[in-house]
């Protein structure tokens, strides 16, 4: 049961924000989904585990997110709270060629800081969209570059919200995966380590990135990313494309005419609509080509 009065006097206590009732769709980037019973921003890994602890301690539902890139928010929205690990979270700090970043820090806003510092190693990952935190849980990747790549420790609080850090070596990296991969771990600062560079050539490079992103997917429409996970021995979009599956749409929800691989929103798209269309895409491809393909982005519920 939540009381939000008390939940309320807590935040105060702990200078977190609270919003009762708050509509989810602002806080995705697919720009869907209803309301939670609270969201509430994270301003300090102190703070995060507090919440975590009173929330665990009563039993109530909780969910975390960040810029909420690879989130589904359900039309319904989601009966409890959830933590906003944000704009209020978000300090990074350089020490020689290491970058150190609070989760709720964006990845592009970290390669700009190591751009501007000369500190080489983040440039194929500029444009991604998402927090650090986010970027490590699920080892964000994308022209043969990977968090696994760069990242050197990761602090997190673990099922009794004790303050921990784990080495590389340790965090399991595979494909859109990590050792906090369904575990109640909570990701509150990542280092990442990078070697000196030249900042034009840096510069040069998160552009040519950036044009190539541009280019090839469809950026001006909500979305939640890549909308499913590389198939073994395949790719989402080729798959998708040989069904010819390329514009199908249910209702606000398409595939992207632009790349495939993506489900947009059109502006008016319901969680509804894109579930019934990632539902159609997986049926057909799986009875046209054998492949069973697997959704990436996590729905909150």
């Amino acid at each position: 049961m939540i009381n939000i009065d008390e939940l309320t006097c807590l935040c105060g206590d702990l200078g977190c924000r609270i919003m009762p009732e708050c509509s989810l769709s602002e806080y995705v980037t697919f720009r869907f989904g209803g309301p939670c019973r609270a969201l509430i921003s994270i301003n300090s890994a102190a703070s995060a585990a507090r919440l975590l602890q009173y929330l665990r301690d009563r039993k109530v539902h909780y969910g975390i997110i960040g810029r909420g890139s690879n989130v589904i928010v359900e039309d319904k929205g989601f009966d409890g709270v959830v933590l906003l690990f944000g704009s209020d979270f978000a300090d990074i700090k350089i020490e020689g060629t290491k970058l150190i970043c609070q989760t709720g820090a964006l990845l592009a806003s970290a390669c700009v800081h190591a751009q501007q510092a000369g500190l080489s190693g983040m440039e194929n990952l500029f444009g991604i969209p998402g927090t650090l935190g986010g970027a490590v849980y699920m080892n964000a990747g994308a022209y043969g570059s990977e968090m696994k790549d760069i990242v050197e420790t990761v602090e997190y609080l673990d099922e009794d919200c004790n303050l921990c850090t784990i080495e590389n070596k340790d965090l399991e990296f595979g494909y859109r995966h990590s050792i906090f991969s369904g575990k109640p771990y909570v990701i509150t600062s990542v280092t990442i380590a990078l070697s000196e560079g030249e900042p034009d050539k840096i510069k040069a490079a998160m552009s040519e990135c950036m044009a190539k992103r541009s280019s090839k997917q469809p950026l001006e429409y909500p979305s939640a990313g890549s909308t499913f996970k590389r198939p073994e021995g395949s790719y989402a979009s080729l798959l998708i494309d040989q069904c010819g599956l390329k514009g199908l749409t249910c209702g606000g929800a398409m595939v992207s005419e632009k790349h495939s691989g993506f489900v947009i929103n059109k502006g008016y798209a319901t969680c509804s609509d894109v579930m019934e269309l990632c539902d159609k895409i997986i049926n057909t491809v799986k009875e046209k080509t054998g492949y069973e393909l697997e959704l990436e982005p996590v729905i909150l519920k």
